[in-house]
C-alpha cells in the first residue's frame, strides 16, 4: 500500500513549524532543499505552500540584497491571534449594544402586546439577532481553522467568544417562546417566518 501523501492544509502546518524550528530566514531553493528531508514535503510543492502562508499572513517575506527572502517566528503567529482576537472583541461589543436596543425593543413590544403589527418588528429584530449569532459561530470556526498549530490556549481565548454566541442563542429561543405564547405561533411556523435553522442549538 502507497503511502498516503499529505493535504495542502497539512504542508502548511509542517511548513510553519518548519519555520517555527529554525527561526531563521530562507530563501525559496533552500526551503525546497530543507521541507522534503525534515517534513516531507515534495521539492515541487514548497513554492505553492510558503505562497498561501504568505498570502494568510503567516509568514514574512521581502528581498534583501538582490534575494528574497522568508521568514516566520512563533510570536508572529500569536500576533496574528490576538490582532483577530482583537477585532473579535470589538465585534462582540458592537453586538452588545445592538442586543441591548433589541432588548429594549422587546419590551417595548410586550408592552404593546395587543397591537398585532408589532409582530412586524419583532419578526426583523429576531432576524437581525440571528444575523449576529451566524456571524460569531463563523468567526469562531475561521479562527479555529486558520490556526495550524492547533495551539490550546486557543480555547480559552475563544470562550468568550462561544459564550456570547450561546447568549444570541439564548434570545432567540426566549424571542421564540414569546411568540409562542402570545401569537399562538406554531414552532415550525415561527422557525420559517423567521428563518431560523431548525437544528439550532448551543455551541458546545
Amino acid at each position: 500500500m502507497s503511502k498516503k501523501g499529505l493535504t495542502f492544509d497539512e504542508k502548511k502546518a509542517k511548513m510553519l513549524q518548519l519555520f517555527y524550528e529554525k527561526k531563521e530566514f530562507f530563501q525559496l531553493k533552500e526551503l525546497e532543499r530543507i521541507a522534503p528531508k525534515e517534513k516531507g514535503i515534495v521539492a515541487n510543492s514548497v513554492k505553492e505552500v510558503v505562497q498561501a502562508l504568505v498570502d494568510d499572513g503567516a509568514v514574512d517575506t521581502d528581498k534583501i540584497g538582490g534575494s528574497i527572502y522568508f521568514w516566520s517566528f512563533p510570536s508572529k503567529v500569536m500576533n496574528v491571534k490576538k490582532r483577530k482576537l482583537d477585532d473579535l472583541q470589538t465585534k462582540l461589543e458592537t453586538s452588545s449594544k445592538k442586543l441591548k436596543l433589541i432588548n429594549k425593543s422587546l419590551e417595548e413590544v410586550e408592552a404593546n402586546k395587543d397591537n398585532v403589527e408589532d409582530l412586524s418588528d419583532l419578526i426583523k429584530q429576531v432576524e437581525q439577532l440571528q444575523e449576529h449569532r451566524d456571524k460569531l459561530q463563523s468567526e469562531l470556526k475561521t479562527q479555529s481553522e486558520n490556526n495550524p498549530l492547533n495551539l490550546s490556549e486557543m480555547k480559552s481565548e475563544t470562550q468568550p467568544v462561544k459564550e456570547a454566541a450561546n447568549r444570541w442563542t439564548d434570545n432567540v429561543f426566549a424571542v421564540k417562546s414569546w411568540c409562542k405564547k402570545k401569537f399562538m405561533i406554531e414552532d415550525k411556523v415561527l422557525n420559517k417566518q423567521f428563518g431560523i435553522p431548525e437544528d439550532l442549538d448551543y455551541l458546545a
